[in-house]
């Protein structure tokens, strides 16, 4: 049986990350302290419009900290703990575990299984910068760092409009479905507070015709638009205003989770016989797959045409754990990578548009297996395609170097679109931007001390990669 961790000094060493040789450690901490205090961007992330708009106090720590945060419930699920004790709400909302205090116990006892993983960092930063904790979190103190947060979270400087400012972000996007009223974003916007929070377009809940309730999501986007979309013609006419009306509250980009990188260029009788497939209910495994290919080509098509970023996350296993998503619903830890072929799947949209400057496309991956054989390439050669950084599973300081060992060689620096946070946790933010800059410091540190780079050069490219790199590619 394991011993529950019992307490100790929160120690953060003011080096992590950097070299252990002495001389590179020092270039690496000149090349971080020329970003460290920089503005955040965070173009891509998943927290809630609400928080800004409505600017309540965060109700305790465990819905800040651990309910809206699938890497901590995934990590505890893994290890016999059930989501009911974690008070995780099921698919009708209904939460059997109604004390936030105990759920924080359980988390507190168990933190030890977040040893060496880049959770525990991102949570010893938080813990430390923000509460001024002093130990690490264990069974003892549980109690005692439930209250300390908890007081925090009661002060003005603990809203989220004054953590927004804390943290110096200069940009924070949420991701949202295509049928979203985007309400909170409009107060957000018509309150006079400076903050900006961007909504983020992503059409899968219309756009994957085996996504839980898509007959329904298309009947309402019909409503929302006033298109006919029994119609190819006028489900896209759909989708474009839907773009626009984003656009209108300050969308820059578009992102699509898709299980493959396949797109297709079908004619325009072909598409439309499969349309009426989809809408009709009577399309077959093939067809749902050939149907995103297709409207990932429309998609770059109205990026083309609006101006919008396009981000592609594919690879993702989606509610691989079919009880656990029956039972809570959908993002609830259970999501799984698979290998990903990009080169022949984006072929048919990149014959289109990958000469096309006017068009961004952004590709992320879980398969780190392509990053030198396939994704650098593809960035290295066509003027519309870049890199995201490490994404998921990837986000560590191990996945950032492999990321940079593996795409500079071929795409260089400029082929990629600096760092983003993709995250719910919102108190995690700074940390993982700290971790991004730490890791591009220490990576570019080793070419200077290798005599590839001069330090200048190395100081212009990590600002670079922190801010110019973010706004050109996002548009912000």
């Amino acid at each position: 049986m394991i011993e529950p961790m019992t307490s100790a000094a929160l120690y953060l060493h003011p080096d992590r990350l950097f070299p252990a040789e002495s001389g590179t450690r020092l270039i690496a901490k000149r090349l971080f302290a020329s970003v460290k205090d920089l503005p955040l961007l965070s173009p891509h992330g998943h927290t809630s419009a609400a928080w800004f708009a409505e600017n309540n106090p965060f109700p305790n720590p465990t819905e800040l900290l651990i309910q809206p945060d699938h890497y901590i419930f995934r990590m505890l699920y893994s290890q016999g703990i059930p989501l009911e004790v974690l008070g995780i709400p099921n698919a009708q909302g209904h939460s059997e575990q109604t004390d936030p205090r105990e759920v924080w116990r359980i988390f507190a006892s168990n933190y030890f299984l977040f040893r060496g993983t880049p959770t525990r960092l991102w949570l010893d930063t938080s813990f430390s910068d923000l509460f001024g904790i002093t130990e690490r979190l264990c069974t003892e103190n549980a109690d005692e760092i439930y209250d300390l947060i908890a007081a925090k979270l009661t002060e003005p400087s603990f809203r989220p409009r004054a953590l927004y400012e804390t943290f110096r972000l200069a940009v924070l996007s949420t991701t949202d479905s295509p049928l979203d009223t985007l309400e909170h974003h409009r107060a957000i916007h018509s309150s006079g507070w400076h903050g900006r929070v961007l909504p983020t377009f992503r059409p899968d809940p219309v756009v994957d015709a085996e996504f839980t309730g898509f007959h329904d999501n298309l009947r309402k986007l019909g409503e929302l638009t006033g298109e006919d979309v029994s119609s190819w013609r006028g489900y896209l006419d759909a989708l474009r205003k839907r773009r626009a009306f984003f656009q209108e509250n300050g969308a820059t980009a578009t992102d699509h989770g898709h299980l493959t990188a396949r797109t297709a260029d079908l004619s325009q009788r072909e598409a439309e016989d499969l349309y009426v497939r989809i809408y009709n209910g009577t399309f077959s495994a093939a067809d749902a797959v050939l149907f995103q290919a297709q409207m990932l080509t429309e998609m770059a098509a109205m990026s083309v045409e609006d101006g919008l970023t396009m981000q592609l996350h594919p690879g993702s296993v989606r509610n691989h754990n079919a009880a656990l998503y029956a039972r809570f619903g959908r993002d609830k830890g259970a999501d799984i990578p698979s290998s990903t072929e990009y080169v022949r799947s984006l072929q048919p949209l990149l014959a289109k548009f990958g000469n096309d400057i006017r068009l961004t496309l952004i590709l992320f991956t879980l398969d780190e297996t392509t990053y030198s054989r396939e994704l650098a390439p593809l960035a290295g050669h066509y003027p519309a395609v870049f890199l995201g950084p490490a994404w998921w599973f990837h986000d560590s300081p191990e996945g950032m170097m492999r990321f940079r060992e593996q795409a500079t060689e071929t795409a260089g620096f400029y082929n990629t679109v600096g760092f983003n946070d993709d995250t719910r946790a919102f108190l995690s933010i700074p940390a993982r931007h700290d971790v991004a800059r730490r890791v591009d410091a220490l990576f570019l540190a080793k070419l200077v001390a290798e005599g590839r780079l001069d330090e200048q050069e190395a100081v212009e490219v990590i600002r670079d990669l922190t801010g110019r790199l973010v706004r050109k590619a996002y548009k912000l």
